[in-house]
């Protein structure tokens, strides 16, 4: 076994670097010391555990609330060579005593439980009975009641320090603020030691909110995906179970493949819909808040919310699932006047105490400042998160088309004064006939044609007003009857009606039409070069591997690893070694299928060959002709003449591009040398002949083998081949 974190680091896991602070954290860990990290999702967490636990004497332990992703998990170790398993309740009895001889035999290197395990007695018992290098308790959020992910499992993790005070634990996050983390070192006793945050901010993420157009928001969602993701893999989140499989059987009629999860769906059809996402490219899921965390995931393209999250740590948690891999990625939100009501009324009717609701208050009130926020939105972002960044970040819709805010002072008087005129007791739509002056029925009804607000805001119209309205309720100028879903006046809206407040508002900017989106969309998606043909095949070549295993795809390579083989086009095993994702293991098992890839495609570029001795070459190399045609984009019959070629040349054996018995073969060689004259080159006769059984490219590639064939010899056996 290498003996340092960096050796490990590149013969193990295939990086020539540290980032940020993980040395410092796996030193801490290898010493013995406990530790704390706060690290964005994609920042490396695990490394800061599985280093330590691979030179330390004994198994690491991580808990995880994901039982459902810890297989996923323990495959990719096991594809680095790292001697991985679980214990959970997905196991048969046998499997878990397996399991256990192979810990008792020193056989593991990381063993994953759920955290309800502890509980059992029997299963601390085990623990002390093993050598444990140490703990890690992933996801250590959800030991917070105030968070978002509460697991009411975690509160019982104390007892690793009670049960095993010498051995190294680390708790990791990605999400936490200040009253999280205090929580977390107090309940998991880690108040001694180090905290490690390592930054928020997840630059290549661009941030975008939107607001709803009424019933319009499945659109909205279709016109961001076909403009920025169209094949892309993508994760919708929505508020409802009946929300999540409504959009998802809607993308699906609209050509994706979109798969829901939720809570209301069974085990199996969870499970199911999960690996398939795990283990397929080009696929969307469409889910509640009940999927995501622990996704590994890392060529999560974009993550779009078709309802407002509750919080911005919630927020921040759903999106961060998207570009783990650093690549661009999207985060795109439409929220609406609805939302607001929504989660408000949950607040409101909880069963909460009055602590918990103003906390939960507060945090729905920042997610409301940060969809309304006219500045740069990861300011914002990182700021809750008590992160400051000095300078706009320029990859967020604020900062990319700055919205110019318009004085809305006087449609907001407008609008207060008209709730307040109609007595408090009515909603936006009926509030909005009003201002607009239409009689209706509900309108004569009540009089609300005699109130001085009756068509005083007809030069806004209905999306405006619906703006107006979403901003005052944001603002908390105007606060929501869930018992009836009407609007009040808060007593904040008192200085804006007396116009000692001046209102500034921000635009709703309008979507694009589609088709100038699909315009856009066929520009930058008919360019076929060649280094989009190489990007292919490596895919194609990866999920072959990955189904044979029945293992997700980024386990075997992830994308950013492919990329690099695309640029860096190694040709031998030691150069290829050096690619940033491959490990000592993953070179013996993966080194030479992927180099046969990259040999031919530096032969299809090479520009010192003809045509046909690209084609001879790559034959040679193994390739099939299928695989010739796509790679190169020519008709099968263009290469079985390049080929043939070869045959002449004598650098290819018919038997080799013709995979014909000899008897066949000299049969149909046969037919062709007493072929009537008269028809001269002609194949037809010669398919009709053999009825269809074997095709143009073959029939054309044997005749050019028997080279000219005079007249004379021709003759005699031609009555007894063709009748004519």
């Amino acid at each position: 076994m290498n003996n340092t974190p960096l050796e490990i680091l590149k013969t193990v896991f295939g990086y020539n670097q540290f980032r940020g602070q993980q040395r410092k954290i796996i030193d801490d860990l290898i010493s013995g010391q406990d530790a704390l990290v706060l690290m964005p999702t994609g920042g490396g967490k695990s490394l800061c555990y599985q280093i330590p636990a691979l030179l330390r004497e004994g198994v690491g332990v991580v808990i995880s609330p994901l039982i459902a992703l810890m297989q996923d998990q323990v495959d990719a170790l096991k594809q680095l060579g790292i001697r991985a398993a679980f214990l959970n309740s997905t196991l048969t009895v046998q499997e878990s005593r397996q399991v256990e001889q192979q810990l008792r035999n020193n056989e593991l290197d990381l063993l994953y439980i759920a955290p309800e395990r502890l509980k059992i007695t029997t299963t601390l018992e085990f623990l002390k009975s093993l050598k444990i290098s140490l703990f890690a308790i992933d996801e250590a959020h959800c030991v917070s009641q105030w968070g978002h992910d509460f697991r009411v499992d975690y509160l019982n993790l104390s007892i690793i320090h009670e049960q095993f005070p010498n051995i190294p634990r680390i708790a990791l996050t990605a999400t936490a603020d200040e009253r999280t983390r205090l929580e977390i070192q107090q309940r998991l006793q880690l108040e001694d030691a180090p905290l490690y945050i390592s930054g928020f901010d997840r630059p290549n993420i661009r941030y975008t909110i939107v607001p709803k157009q009424a019933g319009k928001e499945r659109q909205q969602l279709l016109d961001f995906i076909r403009k920025h993701h169209r094949g892309d893999v993508g994760i919708v989140y929505c508020m409802s179970r009946k929300k999540v499989d409504a959009i998802a059987a809607w993308l699906n009629e609209k050509g994706m493949t979109a798969l829901p999860y939720h809570a209301g769906l069974s085990a199996k059809e969870r499970q199911e819909n999960q690996q398939q996402f795990l283990k397929r490219d080009n696929i969307v899921i469409v889910a509640t808040i009940a999927f995501g965390m622990g996704i590994d995931k890392p060529n999560v393209r974009f993550v779009a919310h078709l309802d407002l999250p509750k919080s911005v740590e919630a927020y921040y948690q759903e999106t961060g699932r998207a570009g783990r891999d650093g690549a661009a990625s999207n985060a795109w939100m439409a929220y609406g006047i609805q939302d607001i009501v929504i989660l408000k009324k949950w607040i409101a009717e909880s069963e909460a105490d009055e602590i918990h609701k103003v906390l939960e208050t507060y945090k729905l009130d920042s997610m409301l400042a940060l969809c309304e926020q006219v500045h740069c939105r990861r300011q914002t972002l990182l700021q809750y998160f008590g992160e400051t960044m000095e300078e706009p970040c320029g990859n967020c819709d604020c900062c990319l088309n700055p919205p110019t805010t318009w004085d809305g002072t006087i449609p907001a008087q407008q609008a207060l004064s008209c709730i307040f005129r109609t007595g408090q007791r009515f909603g936006v739509s009926h509030l909005i006939d009003v201002l607009h002056g239409i009689q209706t029925s509900k309108i004569r009804q009540h009089k609300h044609d005699e109130q001085s607000t009756f068509g005083i805001g007809k030069n806004l119209d209905d999306g405006q007003w619906r703006s107006v309205f979403r901003q005052l309720i944001a603002l908390n100028f105007v606060e929501v009857d869930f018992a009836y879903n009407t609007l009040k006046l808060t007593d904040a809206s008192r200085p804006v009606l007396r116009g000692e407040r001046r209102l500034m508002f921000r635009p709703d900017i309008k979507t694009e039409k589609l088709t100038r989106q699909r315009t856009v969309v066929k520009q930058t998606k008919t360019v076929d070069d060649w280094k989009t043909r190489f990007w292919k095949a490596l895919l194609d070549k990866r999920r072959e591997i990955a189904d044979a295993q029945n293992v997700p795809n980024y386990t075997i390579f992830q994308d950013a690893t492919l990329m690099m083989m695309i640029e860096s086009k190694p040709e031998t095993l030691e150069e290829f070694v050096e690619i940033s994702g491959v490990g000592e293991h993953k070179l013996k098992l993966y080194g030479e299928a992927f180099l046969s890839i990259i040999r031919v495609f530096l032969i299809l570029e090479d520009k010192d060959l003809s045509s046909s001795q690209i084609s001879i070459e790559v034959f040679k190399m193994g390739l099939e002709i299928t695989k010739i045609v796509e790679y190169r984009q020519l008709q099968a019959a263009t290469i079985y003449g390049h080929l043939t070629e070869g045959i002449i040349g004598k650098e290819l054996k018919l038997s080799e591009v013709v995979l014909l018995p000899d008897d066949e073969i000299n049969e149909i060689k046969t037919v062709i040398e007493n072929l009537p004259a008269e028809y001269g080159k002609a194949i037809k006769p010669v398919v009709e002949h053999f009825d269809g059984k074997y095709s143009y490219d073959v029939l054309r590639c044997i005749r050019a083998t028997l080279g000219k064939i005079s007249t004379e010899t021709a003759a005699k056996p031609v009555k007894s081949l063709f009748i004519f």
